[in-house]
């Protein structure tokens, strides 16, 4: 493995991601939603941080970035198509793109549906995906400004992934979409034991995430959808859902 990736916790429910290469000591961080929490991560890595990678415009993934670009110097990633809402870039990047942590390479992913201009990242070194608020564990975003159609083509693209990848999402949603995947999913059963691990977990104050895609692709509703009209289904039964 050539990079490592640690969660930082901000806001309420949110995750930014620190990754570090391990050849060169470079630093990335991934939506920095809130300074202050990734500064003190960032300091107790090192004291540096060499990237800001962005995956949407949402503050709650951005509101972080001058702050810590104006302390550490750091370069500024995100799409092109999204670069008149994005923080300054440095580097705008479409779909297929490449993007370099130290020696360690990743890929650009188009993943829209919870935003238009939303990217995915993806380093197979570290089999690290930092997914934003694409693809959560047992859950998919909201659709803000997409489709279903484009939702499901945006999971499509993830789901071919090793299996071992980790999934580094944006948010800790994933004892309310646990608690809502049992009422698509009634009879699977490894849903219903990831959904009471995770139950566990978060009333001992333990995160979730990262978790493996296979683990996601046997119990995530939004990944087992065959189709857009049954991911649409879904959705609508989340955006409704008071559990």
């Amino acid at each position: 493995m050539t990079v490592t990736v640690q969660a930082v916790p901000c806001l309420s429910d949110n995750y930014a991601w620190l990754m570090r290469d391990m050849a060169t000591g470079t630093i990335a961080i991934c939506d920095p939603g809130e300074a202050a929490p990734v500064i003190a991560a960032l300091e107790a890595a090192g004291g540096r941080c060499d990237l800001i990678l962005l995956t949407h415009h949402h503050g709650d993934h951005v509101n972080g970035v001058e702050e810590i670009r104006a302390k550490y110097g750091a370069k500024v990633i995100g799409a092109q198509a999204d670069a008149h809402r994005l923080p300054p870039l440095d580097q705008a990047v479409l779909p297929g793109d490449t993007v370099r942590i130290g020696e360690t390479e990743g890929r650009v992913i188009d993943s829209p549906g919870h935003t238009l201009g939303h990217v995915a990242f993806y380093f197979p070194d570290g089999d690290v995906l930092l997914c934003g608020d694409t693809l959560f564990s047992l859950g998919c975003g909201r659709l803000l400004e997409g489709t279903p159609a484009d939702m499901f083509r945006a999971l499509s693209l993830l789901k071919p992934l090793p299996t071992q990848t980790l999934v580094c999402a944006g948010h800790e949603y994933t004892e309310s979409n646990a608690r809502f995947a049992l009422t698509v999913e009634p009879g699977n059963a490894a849903l219903r034991a990831k959904a009471d691990a995770v139950f566990a977990a978060r009333a001992a104050g333990r995160r979730t995430l990262p978790v493996t895609l296979g683990e996601e692709m046997r119990t995530n509703p939004f990944l087992l959808a065959g189709s857009v009209e049954r991911l649409a289904e879904i959705r609508a039964g989340k955006d409704n859902f008071r559990g």
